[in-house]
C-alpha cells in the first residue's frame, strides 16, 4: 500500500496510456495490482511478454472479460488507503499550489512522510 513510483498526470489524461513510461519498475515475477482503468489488451501482453502478471479489474463494458483473480484484487484496498491518508494533508487535498511541479513535490513529501510513519511503527 506504499506508493513505488509517483506521477502527476493532467486530469482528462487517460491513465491506461500516461502509465507506460511507469512501467519500467515492473519486473519478471512482479504483479501490477490496477484499477479498471488500465483495462487494455496492450498493457496485459506487455506485462505478459516481460513475465509479470496483471490483476485488473476489466471494464464492465467488455464484451470478453479475461479472468480476475478476486483474491488479488482485494488488496487493491491498500492502494485506495494510501490515497485516502495522503488526503488528510491539507495543502493535497485542497491542491493549494497550483503549479504542478510544486505540487507534485507536496504529493511526494506527505509520500514519504507516509512511509516513514510506516516503518517508524515497524521498528
Amino acid at each position: 500500500g506504499l506508493p513505488v513510483t509517483l506521477k502527476l498526470t493532467a486530469g482528462q489524461a487517460h491513465d491506461g496510456r500516461s502509465a507506460d513510461d511507469m512501467l519500467a519498475t515492473i519486473g519478471p515475477g512482479q504483479t501490477l495490482l490496477v484499477d479498471a482503468a488500465y483495462d487494455s489488451n496492450r498493457l496485459r501482453e506487455h506485462l505478459a511478454e516481460i513475465g509479470a502478471r496483471a490483476v485488473i479489474r476489466p471494464i464492465p463494458r467488455r464484451r470478453d472479460p479475461p479472468p480476475l483473480d478476486r483474491d488479488a484484487c482485494r488488496r487493491r484496498n491498500r492502494i485506495d488507503r494510501f490515497f485516502s491518508k495522503l488526503k488528510h494533508y491539507r495543502a493535497i487535498a485542497t491542491r493549494y499550489e497550483k503549479h504542478d511541479a510544486n505540487f507534485l513535490a507536496l504529493v511526494k513529501l506527505a509520500a514519504t512522510r507516509i512511509w516513514l510513519r510506516v516503518y517508524e511503527s515497524v521498528t
